[in-house]
């Protein structure tokens, strides 16, 4: 049912978000960090009662990633040097899964890093809550101020009047969605193939969020395709398959 870096919402309290981090390998226990709390640690939940909190409401499975970090197609030379510290950092230190979501042998993980590289033990908690927050992607890792003006940022529009009938809740033509033209609907198919080759059970709404995460993390939500016209097109075009 989820996926790394799926991002929950919690009803109680309002607004509350939780990022799944790592699922491990005998589904049974998710390594979770809760977002937009600046002092926040991974933690482990059993992964039914995050089923559970799913399927009575508690909270929802967010089809969009409201914390993933920009793509920055061209970070000027100092941002990228930074970037790529972080990233070295945070990579080598992700060597050690599951350990690393814990206190004990986290500390003792960014102790030795710190001896060996010289960064501080701050600096690294710093790069991994960066990188647990904003998707875990090397995107994450651009110093803040980097991102000011989102220079270099790729986006995209939807032009023209989109066909068919609103998106529920569609208020402004910023949210009406976007058209799905022969590209889109290619697309549609590629995702799901992607998915169904490296997954042993295949899910809709999951294959929709993997291609959200790789092909429509910078768009607005104007050019954001529905899940609706994923699943249509799926089911137009014969792919037959159990969620």
């Amino acid at each position: 049912m989820f996926l790394h870096n799926d991002v929950l919402e919690y009803r109680d309290p309002p607004g509350h978000l939780v990022r799944i981090l790592w699922i491990d390998v005998t589904h049974s226990v998710a390594y979770t960090f809760a977002l937009r709390r600046p002092s926040a640690t991974p933690r482990s939940t059993p992964l039914h009662v995050l089923v559970a909190d799913v399927s009575t409401r508690r909270a929802r499975l967010l089809l969009a990633d409201p914390c993933r970090a920009p793509r920055i197609d061209a970070p000027s030379g100092k941002h990228h040097l930074l970037q790529m510290k972080a990233w070295d950092a945070v990579t080598a230190l992700h060597h050690d899964l599951p350990q690393l979501y814990f206190p004990r042998p986290r500390a003792a993980l960014l102790s030795a890093y710190s001896r060996a590289h010289g960064i501080s033990v701050a600096s690294l908690m710093r790069y991994l809550r960066r990188y647990w927050e904003r998707g875990q992607t090397v995107d994450a890792l651009l110093p803040d101020y980097a991102n000011s003006g989102a220079r270099g940022k790729t986006r995209a529009a939807s032009a023209g009047v989109k066909r068919g009938r609103p998106r529920n809740g569609a208020t402004s033509s910023a949210n009406a969605g976007t058209n799905t033209d022969a590209a889109l609907r290619a697309l549609f198919l590629a995702a799901a193939a992607q998915f169904a080759a490296n997954h042993p059970r295949f899910s809709r709404p999951a294959a929709y969020r993997q291609m959200l995460r790789e092909h429509f993390a910078d768009y607005p939500p104007g050019a954001i395709p529905s899940y609706g016209q994923f699943n249509y097109w799926l089911e137009h075009d014969d792919i037959d398959r159990t969620q």
